[in-house]
């Protein structure tokens, strides 16, 4: 398997674009199959993720053709309702096809999904939520086998603000008659991305962004252009990664406005930000002070996607911190690596107290899920000596050719 070799003590300098979201881009895939028109998909980040998500719609008949940086979707004429268990294992966002197809066919077969090792991530309130709309539900050997011939509009309740569960909903809503309300919706801004593509192809969809949405139901879609939003989890790792290994670095496709916990939490640093016209210019000289607490909330709390690499920001940042992880139970797996490079990190349950140290060393590690693998490539880039970060296939579900685009601004980082 391919792995990581970092030489660390590199000073960062240059420019560096931050792509199209993977977390926009798979819901967004997951919409197409509601349209039978053509949809182009601009600036398509070849992740991992989004090529099996591609697969996902060939294996129901879709046609997906990549052309330039463009990704171009056909689903006029779809075979199959079912997605298999060999493509569901391999993608958590699978799930998102389930409110699709129901909404196409008014019925669905899918086999449970798969994804990082992170913790339960429970799909029961994907499946409280269409059984709102109506929809008989059989949950046996592994798969949901779904009725939704009878689907109408009906008012959905979250427990908890998923994000999965309502682009689940809010796509098997587009399609079936009436109206249908989510409470406690998520505020996610790729939550608005979702529902701005709809719009565009017709669905008629308000209230994205807010704590409750409301879908209208519509006949059909039409087929469109639509340029996803940039990845703010992408947009965040750069930054960490330039407060890290100091340096002057500008970040280009920077949205402020969905990075909003994250930059007041780096404020505090002691490094020097400027942000003008989604440009972001960072210069850092590697010595921070420690944030006193960081804690993981739905948006437009601190992101979970981040709290890994913010965690090997503190472990070289001057004082002690507090990190507390509220989505994911599993979500320390970094912590024992971070340690092997001489991280001062203790974790207790859903926290963790890291002493920053002044240097880290290099160290053979081990990355076990996208974002804790990522961490693990940043504290490369500040250890002293050589850093091997091994099963980066993880890291390539949601960072594409992370090796060249860090190596781009001066990281001496290789694939091997």
């Amino acid at each position: 398997m391919d792995k990581f070799l970092i030489k660390g003590g590199k000073k960062l300098k240059g420019s560096i674009k931050v792509t199209s979201a993977k977390n926009a881009y798979l819901p967004i895939l997951a919409g197409c199959i509601l349209s039978e028109k053509p949809i182009v998909l601009t600036d398509c980040p070849k992740y991992i993720d989004i090529i099996n998500m591609g697969k996902i719609l060939e294996n129901l008949g879709g046609k997906v053709k990549e052309s330039d940086e463009n990704l171009q979707i056909d689903c006029s004429s779809l075979t199959s309702s079912n997605i298999p268990q060999d493509l569901a294992s391999v993608l958590r966002s699978s799930i998102f096809s389930l409110g699709s197809i129901l909404g196409r066919f008014k019925r669905a077969k899918v086999a449970y999904p798969g994804g990082c090792e992170i913790g339960a991530r429970p799909i029961d309130l994907h499946i409280k939520g269409l059984k709102a709309l109506n929809v008989k539900i059989i949950d046996k050997h592994g798969y949901l086998t779904c009725d939704g011939r009878n689907m109408r509009g009906g008012r959905v309740n979250l427990d908890f603000p998923s994000v999965g569960a309502t682009e689940n909903i809010m796509l098997a809503a587009v399609l079936t008659k009436g109206e249908t309300e989510i409470i406690n919706a998520a505020k996610e801004p790729e939550i608005i991305d979702l529902a701005n593509f709809l719009n565009s192809l017709g669905a008629k969809i308000s209230g994205a962004g807010t704590s409750v949405i409301k879908i209208t139901g519509v006949k059909k879609l039409n087929g469109g252009v639509y340029s996803p939003m940039p990845d703010r989890i992408i947009a965040g790792t750069y930054l960490i990664a330039g407060m890290m290994a100091g340096g002057n670095i500008q970040i280009e496709n920077f949205r402020a406005e969905d990075n909003i916990a994250l930059l007041e939490k780096v404020k505090k640093t002691a490094c020097n930000i400027k942000l003008e016209n989604d440009i972001l210019t960072l210069k850092s000289d590697g010595r921070l002070k420690a944030i006193n607490k960081i804690e993981t909330s739905p948006y437009p709390g601190f992101p979970t996607d981040l709290q890994a690499q913010i965690l090997a920001l503190q472990s070289i940042s001057k004082g002690t911190s507090m990190v507390v992880e509220n989505l994911f139970e599993s979500r320390f797996k970094h912590v024992p690596e971070l340690v092997k490079m001489g991280a001062k990190i203790s974790v207790k349950d859903r926290t963790a107290v890291v002493h920053g140290v002044e240097k880290l060393y290099g160290a053979d590690v081990n990355a076990t899920d996208l974002r804790g693998g990522v961490a693990l490539v940043l504290a490369g880039l500040v250890a002293e000596g050589y850093t091997t970060v091994n099963n980066v296939r993880h890291i390539d579900r949601g960072y594409y050719q992370l090796e060249n685009q860090l190596s781009s601004i001066g990281a001496e980082i290789t694939r091997i």
